[in-house]
């Protein structure tokens, strides 16, 4: 059995929402420039439209339909506010430290006039990557005795030890208060299921352009 085959019903119904929300929130349309940092064609395929989107990521897949660029999240090769929209889904947790975080969080910030960043909650109580509650809760060393054999995902792909070590490095899931540290510009907002905030959005609605302060011209402002 493929580990997709179980969360992928799960995924569309959460995706489909959160498309239609994203859309809502800014109102764009065909005609919208769009940085997809480190996503796939799947979500853009959830709207009944496409805006003009880029998407960005390590590879490139040999059946595409929109237009790719492989680079880093970390250091994108654009001009600042190049997009209208930076967008990301279920990236950011998958730098493993702070410093990483950091210039993934600032390039959004940069090329973006506006941006919304999505993560999954870390104190919602079932790991999604995992798709095992509670297990995200318990000290590391713990985890690697109970990745392979006490999680769904474990038991689905069957993982070697050293992809296990590597998954625990990897996945560093965040809560609001980290996004908002992340992105002090940003209202965060709350995906809610069971009455419980599963995941967090990082949004920046305004589409003010930075500007050199004429009395400081070391100084940004609004």
């Amino acid at each position: 059995m493929n580990i997709h085959s179980i969360f992928r019903p799960f995924q569309r119904y959460f995706r489909t929402k959160r498309m239609r929300q994203f859309q809502q929130i800014f109102g764009f349309t065909a005609e919208t420039r769009i940085l997809d940092i480190g996503g796939y064609e799947f979500n853009w395929m959830l709207l009944n439209f496409s805006p003009r989107v880029t998407l960005l990521n390590l590879s490139v897949p040999r059946e595409r339909n929109f237009t790719w660029v492989v680079a880093d999240g970390r250091q994108l090769p654009f001009k600042d506010g190049t997009f209208e929209l930076a967008y990301s889904n279920s990236v950011i947790e998958h730098l493993k430290n702070d410093e990483d975080q950091n210039l993934f969080a600032a390039e959004c910030r940069r090329v973006g006039l506006r941006y919304y960043v999505q993560t999954p909650n870390k104190w919602f109580f079932v790991e999604p990557h995992l798709i095992t509650p509670f297990i995200h809760w318990l000290p590391r060393r713990i985890q690697r005795l109970l990745l392979r054999n006490f999680t769904v995902w474990g038991l689905v792909t069957r993982p070697t030890g050293q992809y296990c070590e590597s998954f625990i490095n990897e996945v560093r899931l965040l809560d609001g208060s980290d996004l908002q540290r992340l992105f002090p510009d940003a209202e965060i907002l709350h995906e809610r299921f069971l009455g419980l905030s599963k995941s967090i959005m990082a949004v920046k609605k305004s589409d003010r352009k930075l500007v050199l302060c004429k009395t400081n011209p070391h100084a940004l402002t609004y």
